[in-house]
């Protein structure tokens, strides 16, 4: 099922003749957010993707998962579309590729890790049998009629990160993916003697990472990181806990070397890191003596000075294990004093709430905590403000697209790349569905395609709608009343109810006095309507929700969703 690829030597190879039909550049996810990252480059009858991500709810979108983007447009197309290229293994990335699958067959291109990654993730959905996977090396060259597409390794969090080059007629396309650059890394380092190869002939278009075009200063190295690490193991004499991101597979190696330096043994916790770890060790990302693991259910063999815990909750997301030992629920870790715990990550904007709190409960509980940028324990996969320029002036493209960030990094990246020789009408800042198009002459708006987002719960999928939204706030906030009446059908009278039902409303012993004196005010109003001639189902239900909404309003400033059950006999 994962084929690796036979290079080819194509990269000389005579593109078709240039005609004044434009490479089309869309977005489905990843602009003016972060996640959902899915991108695309067409020309003429073919299309190349890259990357198909998802991104997690915001706190108030309750019964939701995750996100992902709406792919109505590539469904149209889908005799078009030739293949999925991935820039690495992050779920914002590759997390919408089961659902994908089901509606488009594409051939999936990717490094072994983000290939493993993938595999292990369309085993879980039931979807491995639809795909065609292939693993890159970084060397090939794919190619199609009209489009080649070419790779350059990177530096980001993960193991096999590339850019993805597009080739075009009219020049080419680079996605630089997530990166950073770092001199000293972990892992294999960016092929930036390609990179410039690139830019010497110069680049069509670029679009590229804004995550961090806000950030200042230089991206901390890992090499810094690891020998952080290292030292803060060096400093605790009880156990140990570190929680960092599942798929920072180079943080998680060099936790494991810290831990062997210091003669500590490892348990893992978390359902995603266990895997990540199974995956990285096949393909060699992790390396440590057979012996180093050990369950979970034996730490309490060992004296606390030989244990090392990995575990994921880096966030404070609700199930994680480290919130759940934060918080006592655990069954086969608790916080004892004298216990460490290292965060090794920065709180993704919108989690900070919930990463203090995590915080709080482990400091209540008697441990000591390492967290921030003080202790040079973590570093950001994407690059700053000079690592962004550094790109600029390697790819010297004619035309830049600013990528994956919230709608503030993209204009911040458009004034960074301004500042180092980029016309502003060059750059191009986009929503999700908006198109560029570019031909020899120029490069233009084109028209803009459908896009959107489906939420994912509880594997049904469904359109953004934002209806749905407010009344599950609404529900979650002032509760429901369900209005129960039955009419007989040839007479349309009442033969009983109104009944109301109150459920996270109010409490039903001290309401009753309320609740009794609406149903018969909305009887009443019911039966009025019926004497005028004036039944219509539809009617009387906007009527019932009308009525009890005022009521509930004046007497107690509330607003409950009202759903009227009309039976009919």
């Amino acid at each position: 099922m994962n084929k690796p690829i036979e290079s080819s030597n194509t990269h000389n190879r005579d593109l078709p003749h240039k005609s004044n039909e434009p490479v089309r550049i869309f977005s489905l996810g990843g602009l003016g957010e972060i996640g959902k990252n899915m991108y695309g480059i067409e020309y003429k009858n073919e299309i190349v993707l890259i990357d198909a991500g998802l991104k997690f709810p915001d706190a108030d979108m309750a019964g939701v998962d995750y996100i992902i983007p709406d792919i109505r447009y590539l469904v149209q197309k889908a005799n078009n579309i030739k293949g999925l290229f991935l820039t690495h293994g992050h779920e914002d990335h590759i997390g919408a590729i089961p659902y994908l699958l089901k509606q488009i067959s594409v051939p999936i291109y990717g490094g072994a890790l983000t290939i493993g990654l993938l595999t292990a993730k369309l085993d879980e959905h039931q979807q491995l049998h639809r795909a065609e996977l292939h693993v890159i090396q970084g060397d090939e060259t794919i190619s199609f009629h009209h489009l080649h597409v070419d790779f350059f390794r990177t530096m980001h969090s993960i193991p096999d990160s590339f850019g993805i080059v597009v080739n075009t007629p009219h020049g080419s396309v680079v996605h630089t993916g997530d990166f950073k650059f770092d001199f000293t890394p972990e892992g294999t380092p960016a092929d930036i003697h390609k990179m410039m190869k690139i830019g010497e002939k110069g680049a069509l278009a670029l679009l590229s990472d804004s995550t961090n075009s806000e950030r200042m200063e230089q991206t901390t190295s890992d090499e810094t990181v690891g020998q952080s690490i290292l030292h803060s193991f060096q400093q605790c004499s009880g156990r140990i806990l570190f929680a960092t991101f599942a798929s920072n597979v180079y943080r998680l190696q060099q936790a494991v070397q810290a831990a062997l330096a210091c003669n500590r043994k490892i348990a893992i916790i978390g359902r995603s890191m266990d895997k990540i770890f199974n995956i990285a060790q096949e393909l060699s990302y992790i390396d440590m003596p057979e012996g180093t693991l050990i369950d979970i259910r034996k730490v309490h063999t060992l004296a606390d000075h030989e244990i090392l815990i990995i575990c994921t909750g880096s966030q404070g997301e609700v199930n994680a294990a480290l919130t759940r030992i934060a918080s006592g629920s655990h069954r086969n870790v608790q916080i004892q004093p004298g216990d460490t715990v290292i965060f090794s990550s920065s709180p993704i904007p919108g989690n900070v709430r919930n990463v203090n709190r995590s915080i709080d409960m482990l400091m209540r509980s008697g441990a000591d905590v390492i967290y921030g940028r003080g202790f040079d324990i973590h570093s950001s996969g994407h690059g700053s403000r000079e690592d962004l320029k550094l790109m600029l002036r390697t790819i010297r493209p004619q035309y830049l697209i600013p990528i994956h960030g919230e709608y503030r990094m993209l204009v911040s990246h458009q004034r960074l790349a301004e500042q180092v020789g980029i016309p502003s009408d060059h750059i191009f800042l986009l929503e999700n569905g908006e198109t560029v198009e570019i031909t020899p002459q120029k490069a233009y708006n084109g028209r803009k395609i459908p896009s959107g987002s489906i939420f994912v719960g509880r594997n049904e999928l469904r359109y953004h709608e934002k209806y749905l939204m407010e009344e599950r706030s609404r529900l979650a906030v002032d509760g429901v009343v369900v209005a129960a009446m039955t009419i007989r059908k040839k007479t349309r009278e009442l033969v009983s109810g109104p009944d109301l039902i109150s459920r996270g409303f109010v409490y039903m012993n001290d309401s009753r006095a309320l609740l009794k004196n609406a149903e018969m005010k909305l009887k009443s109003s019911l039966q009025n309507m019926n004497e005028q001639n004036k039944f219509d189902l539809p009617v009387w239900k906007d009527h019932t929700v009308k009525m009890l909404n005022d009521l509930f309003y004046k007497e107690l400033g509330r607003v409950p969703l009202i759903l009227p059950s009309i039976h009919e006999i």
